[in-house]
């Protein structure tokens, strides 16, 4: 049988994600919605040194706190859909753990800067990691994607609506 760990775990942020967003109203869901969409990600100093020979890649998975959220259902209406849905089966922000991932275009490096397209992202929003996409790793040929099949062309005029802030 399986037990809880006893620790709780605390992650600290290692940057701020900085974009035109200013509320999640309004902002794209998913980054294929945010086309051309520019943002900075600003690492902070401590963390600069991780960042080096990012340069090399075209894309890189951004890993964040949601830190406008305030509670989580384990049930949930997504953005492009009008039923309720287990939070696992979605990509809904107000989850246990409110975490988020985007794959962006990543532009260019300067310094303790990264430059990225197709940004998804609520300005100030907590940056908890970063990782390169790879292709030969994340990409899964004959992937399914479950309820979303039916909804998934509405993914370009979807918006936040501001339903998972509270």
């Amino acid at each position: 049988m399986w037990t809880r760990p006893a620790e709780e775990v605390v992650y600290r942020p290692i940057g701020v994600i900085r974009t035109p967003f200013k509320d999640p109203r309004g902002t794209p869901i998913q980054p294929p919605a945010a086309r051309g969409v520019r943002g900075i990600v600003v690492v902070y100093p401590e963390y600069a040194a991780g960042l080096k020979d990012l340069e090399g890649f075209s894309h890189v998975i951004l890993i964040y706190h949601f830190h406008l959220v305030r509670s989580y259902k384990l049930l949930v209406t997504p953005y492009m859909d009008e039923e309720a849905r287990g939070v696992f089966a979605t990509r809904a922000p107000a989850r246990p753990n409110p975490i988020g991932i985007s794959i962006v275009r990543l532009v260019e490096v300067r310094g303790n800067i990264l430059e990225v397209e197709d940004v998804d992202i609520v300005d100030g929003t907590p940056l908890l990691d970063i990782k390169p996409y790879v292709p030969h790793f994340d990409h899964r040929p004959g992937a399914k994607i479950g309820w979303l099949e039916r909804r998934i062309a509405r993914l370009r005029a979807t918006r936040d609506d501001g339903r998972f802030v509270e």
